[in-house]
């Protein structure tokens, strides 16, 4: 069996602080995680540290201002990782790639790591007050996320990379949570975006103004139309909509 992690490099810029909380922001439902990552970059000037780098991945780079620049790179500041990703990661790719980062993640001694993911809902045009839901990895990680007012999450599936996530951080015994708010499932959902920033702050202490993300909400959702549509077609190989399913667990 061929181990793809170590096909894939991840090429620091610029040094990287240890200690921080790590937060992943990848496209899915909603693309509420990378709406809140993009906002997050923005209002606390987090400075690009290291990109990630696989010829397993297709041809493609993400141009900034004129620049190149990885589809997949890590921000730094405010005591926080920030790893995002701008296009959707092909399913097949979503296990080592995420394997990659954690296990960056780890080397660098990050105190936990959070997802920000939405979790689609019905009729989500006719809700207007949004909710927000925390899963986590750990009996510890969850008791923190009670503790910090969150709302938790007892039965569901979650499907993509924050599934690795909470997964390889539960085989580790280390801490690791992920936050969902309601959204959208092929539409770009900023209000949701806000409200898992909102839950974030709660945890990391990390407060973030969101009335200009609510302000520009019609013009993101027009700007990720593309991107959303790219997602859906990952979203649909991955099985995504087996979320909206209740399981029956085994006791």
């Amino acid at each position: 069996m061929v181990n793809l992690s170590k096909e894939i490099e991840i090429i620091e810029t610029k040094k990287v602080p240890a200690g921080t909380t790590l937060l992943f922001a990848f496209p899915d439902v909603g693309l509420v995680g990378v709406i809140a990552a993009s906002h997050l970059v923005d209002e606390l000037g987090l400075t690009e540290v290291a990109h990630l780098d696989s010829n397993l991945l297709p041809p493609l780079i993400i141009l900034h201002e004129g620049l190149p620049h990885s589809s997949i790179r890590i921000f730094a500041g405010q005591d926080t990782l920030l790893a995002v990703s701008e296009v959707p990661i092909p399913t097949d790719m979503i296990y080592p790639i995420m394997d990659a980062l954690i296990n960056w993640g780890k080397s660098k001694d990050v105190k936990m790591m959070i997802s920000l993911s939405g979790m689609p809902i019905q009729d989500r045009q006719d809700v207007t007050e949004l909710k927000s839901f925390a899963a986590a990895s750990t009996a510890e990680a969850l008791k923190t996320a009670q503790e910090k007012g969150l709302e938790i999450l007892t039965d569901g599936y979650m499907v993509g990379p924050q599934a690795v996530v909470l997964q390889r951080a539960a085989q580790a015994r280390s801490p690791a949570i992920t936050l969902l708010a309601q959204c959208f499932y092929n539409y770009p959902d900023p209000e949701a975006a806000a409200e898992v920033l909102k839950e974030l702050a709660k945890i990391t202490g990390l407060k973030v103004n969101v009335a200009k993300l609510l302000e520009k909400g019609e013009e993101i959702r027009l700007r990720a139309r593309d991107v959303m549509k790219r997602t859906q077609e990952e979203m649909s190989k991955m099985k995504k909509g087996q979320e909206y399913d209740i399981p029956m667990y085994v006791s």
